[in-house]
């Protein structure tokens, strides 16, 4: 089976989210089922220099204003990539989607129509002898890879899989923007792309692909109600039958507390000494007073609204106070990241924050802490809880979307069945992530269920071993059958 990814970020060439992740751990679990699949992305500033075997294998005289050529190469550890080397919209300093000044870059839409303009190209005449059977598109930024399939002849047309990692994100421009795309005019109804009287790039992918899918069973329903659905709840509701569900993975390889050469001593669920280690080494590294009994806490996250970091703020004063830490490595909205700041200047030992993002750090951290919060208002999957699951530090989550599907609450019947794998909490508000902190501090301090709980956390499946099938039978159902 061969498929072709469309994202606009893959890890491990770039990454700002989760995104990143996926495109890059997804396609090579897939490759151990027989699919063979390619990349395609923007080759941002230093992107080509991370693949091996680079070969150019199309040109393109005009690409929204300037010339254009595609780059195939491989990574280290085997991912396909087809780079679209356009240097007028590409070749730009710092964050994929963001300039120097915080702001989204003025010509976005028109970055991300490329992309999927190329990625319709390469979906309907493939490069070389290699033509994908699907196009899996990824969020908004590859949203109008289907209308471009579609305004094209059906002849060699391959299906289409359109994955919602954040309903939030939806790719808003104006007709005049909608003008310069090149696609029909009678696409730009209320039952194609036209939203409100703009273009909406992520409703172009709701509509007009063949299967919906998004990253966890609880998301995809709650992505049919007016509370998650950011006003695409109504195209849900009338697509439901072609959406579904399907929970992320994380790359078990990168991400393994036994063999990480990110982390200051490896460890097992069996042998967890390493651990400690670790825990002194981040205290350290962090500015935290070294005390192997104090709960030590930390938040991987962009510091938003969305992530509901914005009540752990009024219980950083419980944590001090009961001799919690609290380790922060982040950025996102600049009143959030000050207040975070001048909680570590006012509790010096005890919170520390690191603006910013770090892989090298982010390992570290979650080799070194006891516990990860998540208190998302609303969270499509979320990885960073597959990762506190897999290091033994146990998730504090909010009970909504993915984190409600990947974490086991802690409560008295599970700790007593053996089946509870972190803390869930509702409701999410500033008093329901308190009262779930404070189960934390109690499980800590039992240090019998605390170990017991690790474990568990450690043995729970958090690879792409069960979803990648998932993505399999789709993509076979797709092409065995006319849709």
């Amino acid at each position: 089976m061969r498929v072709l990814f469309v994202a606009s970020e893959c890890y491990p060439l770039i990454k700002t989210g989760g995104l990143a992740d996926v495109a890059g751990a997804l396609p090579l679990a897939l490759a151990r089922l027989d699919c063979d699949v390619r990349v395609l992305m923007p080759a941002y500033p230093g992107v080509v220099g991370h693949l091996r075997g680079v070969e150019e294998v199309a040109t393109y005289p005009d690409v929204f204003g300037g010339p254009g050529r595609l780059l195939a190469g491989e990574t280290a550890d085997g991912l396909k990539v087809l780079a679209l080397d356009v240097a007028h919209l590409y070749d730009r300093p710092g964050n994929p989607y963001l300039g120097a000044d915080g702001n989204d870059w003025w010509d976005n839409t028109r970055r991300f129509a490329a992309l999927s303009a190329i990625g319709a190209a390469v979906g309907r005449s493939g490069v070389g002898d290699w033509k994908p059977a699907v196009v899996h598109c990824h969020d908004w930024q590859a949203g109008l890879v289907a209308p471009y399939l579609l305004a094209g002849p059906a002849e060699g047309r391959p299906k289409t899989v359109f994955t919602i990692h954040n309903v939030a994100f939806q790719g808003i421009c104006g007709r005049a923007d909608f003008d310069t795309f090149g696609l029909p005019s009678s696409f730009y109804t209320p039952a194609g792309l036209e939203y409100y009287g703009y273009c909406s790039f992520l409703k172009g992918g709701l509509v007009f692909s063949d299967r919906l899918t998004t990253v966890s069973p609880t998301y995809a329903r709650e992505l049919r109600t007016q509370e998650f659905g950011f006003g695409m709840e109504g195209v849900l509701n009338e697509r439901a039958n072609v959406l579904s569900g399907i929970v992320n993975g994380i790359d078990t390889k990168s991400w393994d507390p036994a063999n990480d050469p990110l982390i200051a001593s490896n460890y097992s669920a069996r042998k967890m000494a390493g651990k400690a280690i670790c825990k002194t080494e981040l205290q350290t590294r962090m500015g935290l007073r070294v005390d192997p009994d104090a709960p030590l806490m930390i938040v991987v996250s962009r510091l938003t609204g969305q992530k509901g970091l914005d009540m752990l703020l009024p219980n950083l004063e419980g944590i001090v106070r009961r001799g919690g830490q609290l380790a922060i490595l982040g950025a996102g909205e600049q009143g959030m990241e000050r207040a975070f700041v001048e909680a570590a200047a006012a509790n010096p030992g005890a919170v520390a924050v690191h603006i910013g993002y770090s892989e090298p750090l982010s390992h570290a951290m979650q080799a070194g802490a006891d516990a990860i919060l998540v208190p998302s208002r609303f969270e499509p999957c979320g990885l960073t809880q597959l990762y506190g699951l897999r290091y033994g530090t146990i998730p504090v989550v909010a009970r909504t979307g993915g984190l409600a599907d990947t974490v086991i609450d802690a409560n008295d019947a599970s700790v007593r069945a053996g089946s509870a794998t972190g803390i869930q909490f509702a409701p999410v508000s500033a008093a329901g992530l308190g009262f779930a902190i404070e189960r934390l501090f109690d499980l800590f301090h039992n240090k019998k269920v605390w170990r017991a709980l690790q474990a568990r956390a450690m043995a729970h499946p958090v690879g792409w071993e069960d979803s990648a099938p998932d993505y399999v039978a789709l993509y076979r159902e797709l092409t065995a059958v006319g849709v």
